[in-house]
């Protein structure tokens, strides 16, 4: 036999096959015969494609992979925008600035190497 069949539901054109699912998938809920998933049965079948879908170390690997050059790109991004991010201040009563958090701890002033021993 040569050729293509032009029988069959799989030879239809894909509008008219969703045409005919979506038919039956009313049908079904009308007459009371359609699965409906309850709460646990959605999580008992999440769950066992989770355990499936985590043996595949490749997998999970180059998702990971995926994840964290997203993060990294974003965090670039970031970076080169050079865009000051707005801090929230505290201002003290004796005209200390300071984060939110911070204005109750005893202030230290950060001085750098060379200006410690400056007279």
């Amino acid at each position: 036999m040569s050729g293509k069949s032009r029988r069959g539901f799989a030879s239809m054109d894909p509008a008219r096959q969703r045409e005919i699912a979506s038919r039956g998938g009313r049908a079904a809920h009308e007459k009371g015969t359609a699965h409906e998933w309850s709460s646990d049965e959605a999580r008992s079948a999440g769950r066992k494609g989770g355990v499936t879908v985590s043996k595949d170390r490749a997998h999970m690997a180059a998702i990971g992979r995926e994840g964290g050059e997203s993060r990294s790109a974003a965090a670039r991004l970031a970076r080169q925008s050079h865009t000051e991010r707005e801090v929230p201040m505290h201002i003290a009563r004796d005209g200390d600035r300071r984060a939110p958090g911070l204005a109750d701890r005893p202030r230290v002033d950060i001085v750098r190497g060379d200006e410690a021993n400056a007279p």
